[in-house]
């Protein structure tokens, strides 16, 4: 889709928990028009229990989705607060998080998660809009070996397989035909970018590519496509990963998906080749930035970060990796 100067650009971002969270904190920062598209097999903590107890989309990288893009006012940061806050109790109310609830509520009085969820943008002031990926609650499965294809067992359940000590051989969503919500399609069909990452790989990047509409229109939009590398390998589901690894596993699981630009840090990348040579694979070119705080720690920095993605939007790639 062609951008004209009129409007701002309309930006995607798919993922979910915090690194989506990280992404549309940049993202804020270059336009107004962002869509999140988040995923929905949460089976842990307050989502997990008002997932099981209510059988409701776990509402928690909702959540967090939608506190990431609230205005920056004093009204929003206040009740971006109060949806962050979680009870401590001895009771049934410890860990949960006070905006999980309060969105479980407008779903239950208004029957649809997508309505209920721009109420809560409308109370945040939030700056984009929120959407599950999916119309109904998910579960992951993965195949995962601690010593090869002999001794392989099936992990299910986000929480689990998120920190397996094993090797992830195959990944997988319950039901496997799971609808995309059409507002997500529509959404990344009118988009001029989609990005995609950082977080944790399996089990809040690949599982977008896993839900066959999305997947579709990801494979069929005219947007262009981005994916944001996570800064380390994270302990269980990504341990002993490389930068180019991630991108490996991206392309194994979408074969057919194009991928324009990959944002990586020089710091958390061991073989710039490597990762220059897998990104040209997948027709990319890699664009590297310190987006990291810079203070130890696997965190992106939201200015940095946003400098980044407005340079790969206008196309100021100029210190990209060299393919020759």
């Amino acid at each position: 889709m062609s951008h004209s100067p009129q409007r701002p650009l309309k930006v995607v971002a798919l993922g979910g928990g915090h690194g989506l969270a990280a992404s549309l904190r940049a993202l804020r920062h270059v336009t107004a028009d962002i869509t999140a598209v988040v995923t929905v097999a949460d089976d842990g903590g307050s989502s997990g229990r008002l997932r099981q107890e209510l059988d409701v989309l776990p509402p928690g990288d909702l959540r967090m989705a939608l506190a990431a893009l609230c205005a920056q006012s004093d009204w929003g940061v206040t009740w971006r607060d109060v949806l962050q806050h979680r009870f401590s109790s001895t009771g049934p109310l410890n860990g949960h998080a006070v905006g999980n609830l309060l969105i479980v509520a407008l779903w239950e009085l208004l029957g649809d998660p997508v309505a209920g969820l721009e109420l809560i943008g409308e109370l945040l002031g939030a700056e984009g809009r929120v959407i599950p990926m999916a119309a109904v609650p998910l579960e992951i499965e993965a195949d995962v070996s601690h010593d090869g294809w002999a001794h392989s067992q099936t992990i299910r359940g986000q929480s689990r397989v998120a920190v397996t000590s094993g090797h992830v051989h195959k990944l997988r969503l319950q039901p496997p035909d799971a609808p995309a919500r059409p507002e997500a399609i529509e959404a990344i069909h009118e988009a001029d970018w989609v990005i995609l990452g950082p977080g944790s790989w399996y089990t809040s990047v690949l599982t977008h590519l896993l839900v066959p509409g999305l997947a579709h229109a990801l494979r069929t939009s005219t947007a262009k496509v981005g994916l944001t590398l996570n800064l380390a390998s994270q302990p269980g589901e990504t341990g002993g990963f490389s930068a180019a690894d991630h991108v490996r596993v991206f392309q194994q699981y979408a074969p057919e998906q194009r991928i324009d630009t990959v944002i990586a840090d020089p710091s958390a990348v061991e073989d710039l080749d490597d990762l220059n040579d897998t990104a040209k694979g997948v027709g990319a070119r890699v664009l590297y930035r310190q987006v990291s705080a810079g203070d130890g720690s696997a965190r992106h920095d939201s200015l940095r970060l946003a400098a980044a993605y407005r340079d790969v939007f206008e196309g100021t790639l100029g210190d990209v990796g060299n393919h020759s």
